[in-house]
């Protein structure tokens, strides 16, 4: 394998794919990782326009106060016009754009919500998780910063969290954004403290006189330390410790300590009046922890099937560091072995990385992308919507019958406009569910425009013939059969160069190779 070859294979796995410009100058790998560590240091916030949820006027009391009866001078009784019962006015949609709610206004209760305003938030929730989902492709296919993007999707799956308010998904975001190559106590302890998180796993009901173990027993077993690693009892005993662990109105944390179980608790070996920040600091005393954490990661950026051999010495490595992702990172790159040939072109890629990857490796502009969306959620993975807590299961299970045909389809909807409408399949979790086929129907119309100035000064010299082959070793880390090669040859016959150029780069796109990095 060269020096180009192994280059390639750390963009794929560390990033998001090369551009043509990454490679054009060579650099060895030892070179590309440093720069890549170095342009992923500085953390940025996911921000701007349109990414928050703001409640319509009219779905909220301004106040509090004011839906009680009150007398007036003559002695008569009023109901107030914002009064439980009374429809209040509505603003105009684009008032669910931007912001958050007024400090101290409750909301009403969804139940008393009228039909249209039930509609109206409906869809202000679902502009905002696709502004947020299209903001964030956008970074993973345009930002420098590729490891950090690599590794907040990462633990996107890792942390896999659902919930309704965009505003508290967009708070986990960047804190897992903030903390993705830092040390892993703190990603973690910030990570349990977000009450998107809390939320989801039910800490909001946590309470010392009837303890909820959700949360507690779904940090211990998909967050840090994998099943067989703590017993029942620790269950119950670290969920007493997270008693009081909740939010306030506005989704900032809040421990409410009347509700806290402030009594002796025996947990992992350890006997003590411990809090859920000292549970958490026990976790990660356990050697497994980094044992767990470290297979999780080798399984996402090396190879599906762990190799202990490789595992332990990260592992403890990563323990002694103080769990410091981006020392880990560094060390799995630089590793012999993450270049052997079992660990390159044998990845399945995502259907984000697969997206992601199209528009970054060919330097892609989208006229349109929000219909990236629906081809994400019809491919299987659908941002900020993991299927429940586990994540997403990755591997092959990214790919059936179905899927695989989207995928090898993909690339002439992208630039060709090709028809290729896809019915989406109904969520019971679906912001709007209940929607009919014709609603769930995503129809072309993103609009990619393909430069091809970058791809022929990659090619140089190269003769037409050749071209191919040369673009292949550039956009397939699996090696492309033969036949398939002559396939492609003979699709750019008999065209003028750029439009050569253009079927080439679409026929090699649409291969099976593509799928793999």
């Amino acid at each position: 394998m060269n020096s180009n070859q192994q280059l390639q294979h750390l963009y794929w796995r560390a990033g998001f794919g090369p551009r043509p410009q990454d490679v054009a100058g060579n650099p060895s790998p030892r070179k590309a990782l440093r720069q890549l560590l170095h342009d992923s240091e500085k953390y940025e916030p996911l921000t701007g326009a349109g990414l928050s949820f703001t409640e319509p006027h009219g779905m909220v009391m301004t106040d509090p106060a004011s839906t009680t009866k009150k007398p007036v001078p003559d002695g008569t009784v009023t109901t107030p016009p914002d009064a439980p019962g009374v429809v209040p006015a509505m603003r105009p949609r684009s008032a669910l754009r931007g912001g958050t709610l007024a400090t101290g206004v409750p909301r009403l209760r969804r139940a008393a919500l009228t039909p249209e305003q039930r509609k109206m938030q409906n869809e202000g929730i679902r502009d905002a998780f696709a502004n947020i989902s299209t903001a964030w492709m956008d970074r993973m296919a345009a930002s420098p910063a590729q490891l950090r993007e690599k590794m907040t999707l990462f633990w996107h799956g890792h942390f896999a969290c659902r919930v309704r308010q965009p505003n508290a998904a967009l708070s986990l975001h960047n804190t897992t954004r903030q903390h993705a190559l830092g040390k892993f106590p703190d990603l973690l302890l910030a990570v349990s403290k977000e009450p998107a998180m809390l939320q989801f796993l039910n800490n909001q009901q946590n309470r010392k006189a009837h303890p909820n173990e959700n949360f507690a027993r779904e940090v211990m077993e998909l967050f840090t330390l994998g099943r067989g690693n703590y017993t029942e009892q620790d269950v119950k005993e670290a969920a007493r410790a997270f008693t009081g662990w909740g939010y306030d109105y506005e989704y900032n944390f809040k421990f409410r300590e009347r509700e806290h179980d402030a009594g002796p608790k025996t947990f992992l070996g350890s006997t003590g009046n411990f809090s859920g920040e000292e549970v958490l600091a026990l976790i990660l005393k356990q050697p497994a922890a980094a044992t767990f954490l470290v297979t999780k990661i080798y399984r996402f950026f090396v190879n599906d099937v762990p190799n202990p051999a490789h595992i332990e010495p990260l592992a403890g490595a990563f323990r002694k560091s103080g769990y410091d992702i981006a020392d880990l990172m560094e060390r799995l790159f630089s590793a012999d072995w993450f270049y052997e040939p079992a660990n390159v072109g044998t990845h399945i890629k995502s259907p984000v990385e697969l997206l992601a990857g199209i528009r970054r490796t060919l330097n892609v502009k989208i006229d349109n992308d929000k219909p990236l969306l629906g081809y994400q959620r019809a491919l299987g993975q659908t941002l900020f919507q993991p299927p429940n807590v586990a994540g997403w299961p990755g591997g092959r299970n990214w790919i059936d019958s179905s899927s695989l045909l989207l995928r090898l389809q993909l690339p002439a909807i992208l630039f060709k406009n090709a028809e290729f409408a896809v019915a989406l399949k109904q969520d019971e979790n679906d912001i709007a569910p209940n929607l009919t086929k014709a609603q769930r129907t995503v129809a072309p119309g993103t609009r990619a425009q393909l430069p091809l100035a970058p791809l022929q000064q990659l090619l140089g010299s190269t003769p037409a013939p050749q071209q191919p082959e040369k673009l292949s070793q550039f956009l397939l880390q699996a090696t492309i059969r033969p036949e398939n090669l002559r396939l492609v040859q003979q699709a750019a016959q008999q065209k003028e160069p750029a439009e050569a150029l253009r079927t080439t780069l679409i026929s090699l796109l649409s291969l099976p190779e593509y799928q793999l990095a």
